[in-house]
């Protein structure tokens, strides 16, 4: 064991995450760091186990669709396994630009611009449009890319309470009265809650106050909208957005992020968005990957495997809610399925004990815990696939039921 010079970095481990951390380890609850050992398929072998996969945001099954990989395969053959550069260096191939001709394409906009991770660029462009003297408004449930690019950028922060429309007005007012510029946050389906934002209204009052809008995609893109590209779709507002961002790692099936716009700002965030320019470009197989994975959900077969999941994903809420768990308030949004199935459960040891019953049992799920969300905000959150058979679904809703008896009588409720 090393002996560290700054005694600080002795005290890291007394800090309450690490604290809960190692209980959960302890326990065997802990749900976070478990080996998968094949394929993302609706049935994923996890130490040694199958279990029916229900906590990947692998929407469509894409993943391992034969044309993907063969896709991912083949950039492999032709570009190697990195380009050990960034995009301004060595790092940008006909595959790239491809890939941005594609997605301006399917978009309807003029330009786009990879990213390395979905993360980068969120922090890159946020960081890259705003600062000193300009706030930023963002929802307090946006994601944490987002607010880090905000923390970056050195702008004033405005957040409001989770699509509540009165305090996102006074903030967005507020941002007016402070000068400068203004730049508005949010996500077009939120990654817990599952959910998406009063697009239309909102825009309303970003136009009366001069405020620009940026608008995560990651979760939405290939599964809302009748050509699947997203949150904006859905409401046809796809003109009206200023900044639109959209993730490969979710349905798309690789690693990667972009930013779609005008040809104005794409030319500006290529020389100014830092993690842009200062990082090695992600992966060929990814990239190759993900561009047949856009033109298979462009296609008739991406649009049945979309059809698919939203009747899965309205079977397994439907038959969760009828059980009586904690879902949240139904949405009165234009797109009131999403697959982004939120179990509240409130407290984060309940979660763990809910999440390893379970596992135990052959489901696997993704799980919330604080500080991912809000102290009494631990959730589970299922993610069905357009590729999950009924006899799945219906097979997972059995081992719910099974749980909730065994967790009340732990609790000793009836």
């Amino acid at each position: 064991m090393p002996e560290y010079t700054a005694s600080w970095l002795k005290d890291l481990q007394s800090s309450e995450f690490v604290t809960a951390y190692h209980r959960g380890v302890a326990n065997g609850n802990l749900p976070f760091f478990r080996n998968a050992e094949s394929l993302l398929d609706p049935v994923v072998t996890m130490e040694g186990t199958p279990r029916l996969m229900l906590g990947s945001p692998n929407y469509l099954g894409l993943a391992s669709h034969p044309r993907v990989l063969a896709g991912a395969k083949a950039a492999v053959d032709r570009y190697g396994t990195s380009l050990t550069g960034s995009r301004i260096l060595n790092g940008t191939t006909a595959l790239h630009r491809e890939m941005e001709e594609e997605l301006a394409d399917w978009l309807g906009v003029e330009s786009t611009l990879l990213f390395t991770t979905g993360f980068q660029t969120n922090i890159g462009t946020i960081s890259a449009l705003v600062g000193v003297g300009d706030t930023v408004v963002s929802d307090s449930f946006a994601h944490a890319s987002m607010l880090d690019g905000a923390g970056l950028s050195r702008a004033k922060l405005r957040g409001f309470r989770h699509n509540r429309m009165d305090l996102f007005a006074d903030s967005v007012r507020r941002a007016k009265a402070d000068g400068g510029r203004i730049l508005v946050i949010l996500d077009g389906l939120y990654s817990m809650e599952g959910d998406l934002p009063p697009l239309d209204e909102m825009l309303d009052i970003c136009r009366e106050n001069d405020a620009a809008v940026m608008l995560d995609e990651a979760h939405s893109l290939g599964v809302l909208g009748e050509h699947g590209t997203g949150a904006a779709e859905v409401f046809g507002v796809q003109d009206q957005i200023d900044i639109r961002m959209g993730a490969l790692s979710k349905a798309l099936a690789g690693v990667g992020g972009f930013i779609a716009g005008s040809r104005e700002l794409i030319d500006y965030l290529q020389i100014t968005a830092r993690a842009f320019v200062f990082t090695t470009v992600g992966v060929p197989a990814a990239l190759g990957g993900s561009l047949e994975a856009i033109r298979i959900r462009r296609s008739p077969e991406g649009a049945e495997l979309a059809e698919q999941l939203r009747r899965n994903s309205r079977f397994l809420r439907t038959e969760l809610k009828g059980l009586g768990l904690p879902m949240g308030p139904d949405s009165d949004l234009p797109e009131r399925t999403t697959p982004i199935i939120p179990v509240i459960l409130g407290d984060d040891d309940l979660a763990m004990e809910w999440w390893r019953q379970l596992y135990d049992r052959g489901v696997f799920t993704g799980v919330a815990l604080y500080p991912g969300v809000p102290p009494t905000g631990a959730m589970l959150r299922i993610c069905p696939m357009a590729t999950h058979t009924q006899a799945q679904l219906e097979q997972a809703l059995e081992v719910f039921v099974e749980v909730q008896k065994v967790m009340k009588r732990k609790a000793g409720t009836p």
